[in-house]
């Protein structure tokens, strides 16, 4: 009887001592897992997310660029010399001799104009060609009333074409002779011809405020014709002695342009910058920044001073001639 109740004393005070223990180490887990209480976090702890976290951005070195500055304005292709053509009686055309851009030597007959009223004997004036070279302007039709006054066509020099532009008053302090322009025509898009100033009108329209300039082609091409429309790109001033980014890189604050630059311990410096020329989002930088160091130019609006990065310029360039190289040719 002794023995079966000593048995079961140790049976009960086995049983109790292992729910203390257990309930100690469960105590104990929680105690040591509850957060802010000092304990060291887990693999998915999260303390310090600000100091830690990674960013991932592409950089870019800030190098010296000239900047072009540069106008678009729009063109008519003409020919340097040419001239109208006027009958010398009035009367109304019964014949045209030529077509738009017959070629004809100084003598040849252009039209036949019949000055004679109602009632008189019919006779025929011709109208001559004052100059050799080609027709540049759709003769007029047959039956149109004419006068001494009244232009029938126009003769030119097509192998010798110039570019006529008017330009807004605004960029008159930049017309000069000697400018260099890109031409471009709608029946070649992808092409570019070079051309320079050549003439400057002395004054300023006072009906459409603008300034003519005339600019003759670089070179003869047979591509270009009289008459076509033209857009001309016309470099005004350059722009010089500066590292430049792209104005999308910086940030602002307050009317304070910033740039956050890499730092060799993969941390960005918030750095303020002065800005100077910009052109096609291209920018001067005047103050803030040396030659070869590297800007946040994808990224930037995540970070802060300080801030954690990883520069993944190479695997955003690569991707970007992999895909850019597909798309491209998805277009073609």
């Amino acid at each position: 009887m002794k023995v079966k109740k000593a048995h079961l004393f140790l049976i009960v005070f086995l049983t109790v001592a292992a729910l203390l223990i257990a309930y100690a180490l469960t105590f104990g887990k929680n105690k040591n897992d509850a957060p802010g209480k000092g304990g060291k976090p887990g693999k998915s702890g999260s303390w310090g997310a600000a100091g830690n976290t990674e960013f991932s951005v592409v950089t870019k070195a800030v190098e010296p660029e000239i900047l072009h500055g540069y106008i678009v304005a729009n063109g008519e292709i003409e020919s340097q010399n040419s001239v109208s053509v006027y009958p010398n009686v009035s009367g109304k055309i019964i014949s045209t001799q030529v077509m738009l851009g017959s070629s004809v030597k100084r003598g040849d007959v252009i039209a036949y104009v019949d000055p004679s009223q109602p009632g008189e004997y019919y006779k025929q004036s011709p109208v001559y060609a004052p100059i050799a070279g080609s027709v540049i302007s759709t003769p007029a039709k047959n039956g149109t009333t004419v006068s001494p006054n009244t232009e029938i066509t126009r003769i030119g020099d097509i192998n010798n074409l110039q570019i006529v532009a008017d330009i807004p008053e605004r960029y008159v302090s930049f017309l000069k002779p000697g400018l260099k322009a890109l031409v471009s025509v709608q029946a070649y898009p992808d092409e570019k011809f070079a051309a320079t100033v050549k003439r400057v009108s002395p004054v300023v329209d006072a009906a459409s405020r603008t300034k003519q300039i005339i600019l003759n082609f670089d070179e003869r091409d047979s591509k270009i014709n009289a008459g076509m429309f033209s857009q001309i790109i016309l470099y005004t001033k350059d722009y010089s002695g500066a590292v430049t980014v792209p104005k999308s890189a910086l940030v602002t604050n307050e009317d304070k342009y910033f740039a956050y630059v890499l730092q060799e311990n993969s941390t960005v410096e918030k750095r303020e910058v002065s800005l100077g020329e910009e052109v096609d989002g291209i920018v001067q930088i005047i103050s803030g920044l040396r030659e070869g160091e590297r800007v946040v130019v994808q990224g930037q609006t995540s970070l802060s001073n300080g801030a954690k990065v990883k520069d993944i310029t190479g695997a955003a360039e690569a991707l970007n001639e992999k895909y850019g190289d597909k798309e491209a040719r998805g277009k073609k």
